[in-house]
This record gives structure tokens, C-alpha cells and sequence, in this order.
């Protein structure tokens, strides 16, 4: 009997009111319903693209049949958006983290974002954004360079800033030069040949 009452605690009874383990729980990784439960968990700490949840929910043993179906299912109500993940993720991550372009497109990819998705949402930087966003990058970057640093240094050193968040080079030399020259900075600031 004792083996009874164990079996049938309910999930107020688990920490944090956590449901079992799904494969704990039996029925071949879970239920469909245990999965979006999974999914809205993770959805409320932050947006994901689709391939994320996907990951998520194979991580945690759920059959690829029964996390299709509670995917489908979230996409069709509309919690499961990859252009509007994607719309969002290129916005946050551009403007709070000054990232470019090229760095955008890779988080995409890497989150399994359709080239499609992500191309809409990368369109909606112009290039004065992303120009307008590396000069508050650059600028921010010289007012801790020291002052007596040599010229082709804090060159490298802006540009290489720039490349390692996205920019495509051609960008952080223009952007790296009109700053320059806006500090009166002395020299030779023409793009290198590639």
C-alpha cells in the first residue's frame, strides 16, 4: 500500500512544484501535454526559436513524435514565432549589445532560425543603423584608450572591436575613420586592400 500512496504524490509535492522527470513519468518520454508544459516554462524565461525548443525537449527525453505534435501545436497558437524570434533577437542584440550584422546572422544560424526568418529580420538594420550604432561602440572604446596610444594601435585595437562584435570590415574602417577624424587625430587612415 505504502508503494501506492509514493506512486500517486502529486507535483505540489516535488520542489518548486516541478512536474516528474518526463521519462520518469512514463508513456515513451512523456505526454504532448507534459511538452508544451516544458516549452511554456522556457518560454517565459525568455523567446526561442523552435530549433531551440526542439533541442530542449530532446534533451530532456521526449520522443521526436511527441515533441513535433507540442511544437505544432504552440506554432499554430502563435507562442512559436521563428520571424518574430527573430525580429526580436536582431533588435535586443543590436541595440543593447552593439552587435553587427555578421554577428546577428551567426546567433540565427546557431539557433536554427530559417534563412528566410532570419534575412526579414537582418533587413530591418540599415546600414546608417549599423554605422550609427559602431560609432557609439567606437566612441565609447576611445574614451578608455590611453591618450599617448600610438595611432596604428588604436586603429587595430577599433577595428578589431568592431570585427569581434560583427562589423564587416569595410564598415569599421569607415566608422574607425570618421570618429578619427572627428578627434583630429593625425595620419593616414585609408582602408587596406584585402
Amino acid at each position: 500500500m505504502r508503494g501506492r500512496a509514493d506512486s500517486s504524490s502529486t507535483d505540489s509535492d516535488r520542489p518548486e512544484g516541478r512536474s516528474a522527470d518526463p521519462v520518469a513519468a512514463g508513456s515513451e518520454g512523456g505526454t504532448v501535454e507534459q511538452a508544451k508544459e516544458a516549452c511554456l516554462r522556457l518560454l517565459a524565461v525568455r523567446a526561442r526559436s523552435r530549433a531551440e525548443l526542439a533541442q530542449r525537449l530532446a534533451a530532456k527525453g521526449y520522443s521526436p513524435e511527441v515533441s513535433e505534435r507540442a511544437l505544432d501545436r504552440l506554432t499554430e497558437v502563435g507562442l512559436i514565432d521563428d520571424a518574430a524570434f527573430a525580429e526580436q533577437w536582431v533588435h535586443s542584440r543590436h541595440a543593447f549589445s552593439g552587435k553587427g550584422k555578421q554577428a546577428l546572422a551567426q546567433e540565427l544560424r546557431r539557433k536554427g532560425v530559417a534563412q528566410s526568418d532570419a534575412a526579414a529580420a537582418l533587413d530591418a538594420i540599415t546600414t546608417d543603423d549599423e554605422e550609427a550604432r559602431a560609432g557609439e561602440l567606437v566612441r565609447r572604446k576611445l574614451r578608455s584608450l590611453p591618450r599617448d596610444l600610438d595611432r596604428d594601435k588604436m586603429i587595430r585595437r577599433l577595428v578589431g572591436m568592431l570585427a569581434r562584435r560583427g562589423y564587416s570590415q569595410a564598415t569599421a574602417y569607415r566608422v574607425v575613420k570618421a570618429e578619427l577624424i572627428d578627434r583630429g587625430v593625425e595620419g593616414d587612415l585609408d582602408e587596406p586592400v584585402d
